[in-house]
């Protein structure tokens, strides 16, 4: 298992304005696609991140209870839009604002698709700030860096 000192956690990438990150998954999260922009802002090789649940851009700041409203409005057959905190390979992190929703064919669901933007320095404090009371609100873990 690799080692990462916490500060790598504190790395952002910034999102380009004029960028638009894609992915699918199927049924059970796994990516099916991933477009060029996904790849490089995550850090991550297509080959990479192709066959993998897409929970491996999970930062550990986002509350469970984010993705439990996700999957509860995904199951409405509704579009979920939301502020997300993703984690890259290096352990760096990146913003967006995501929209994801099922793909039906003939009525069926087939697959999911998330679109994602990037977002302003205003709305990730913001959110930083309410993910934080959330997870401590629901004993989540929290994030910690140390100094020595």
């Amino acid at each position: 298992m690799q080692e990462f000192n916490e500060s790598q956690f504190l790395v952002e990438t910034q999102v380009p304005q004029d960028e638009l990150i894609i992915s699918r998954t199927d049924l059970q999260g796994k990516i099916t696609y991933a477009n060029e922009t996904f790849c490089e802002i995550s850090g991550y090789t297509l080959e990479e991140l192709l066959g993998k649940k897409h929970s491996l851009v999970r930062h550990p700041d986002m509350p469970s209870s984010i993705f439990a409203n996700l999957w509860s409005t995904l199951g409405e057959k509704k579009q979920w839009k939301g502020f997300v905190k993703n984690l890259r390979k290096d352990k760096g992190f990146y913003w967006v604002e995501a929209i994801i929703s099922g793909v039906y064919k003939n009525g069926v669901l087939i697959e999911y698709k998330s679109l994602r933007y990037p977002i302003s320095y205003t709305n990730k404090l913001e959110y930083q700030i309410l993910y934080d009371r959330m997870r401590e609100d629901n004993k989540e873990a929290k994030r910690r860096v140390i100094y020595e």
